[in-house]
């Protein structure tokens, strides 16, 4: 299962390191930390699970329990928000 922002829900630019998000349906900003950050650019062009987690663990230097549950938690209020394509 791939995981891909879908086009036409959020304009989004990274500043400071941060995805700053506008919610285009819901006409609402949206920031994302650093950690958010590096899923939202992952998502932009598609990306499994399982890369996920790997990309926040190496990054962050978590355990793989640990950032497959961050994984869950962020994919889950993408999904929420209307962002997410799921190949």
């Amino acid at each position: 299962m791939v995981f891909r922002l879908r086009e036409g829900t959020a304009v989004w630019r990274e500043v400071d390191g941060e995805a700053v998000v506008l919610d285009v349906d819901a006409a609402e900003y949206l920031a994302a930390n650093a950690t958010g950050t590096l899923l939202w650019r992952a998502m932009a062009t598609g990306a499994t699970r399982g890369q996920l987690a790997a990309a926040l663990s190496d990054a962050y230097g978590i355990d793989a329990a640990e950032a497959a549950q961050d994984v869950d938690d962020f994919v889950a209020d993408c999904r929420g928000r209307g962002f997410l394509e799921i190949d």
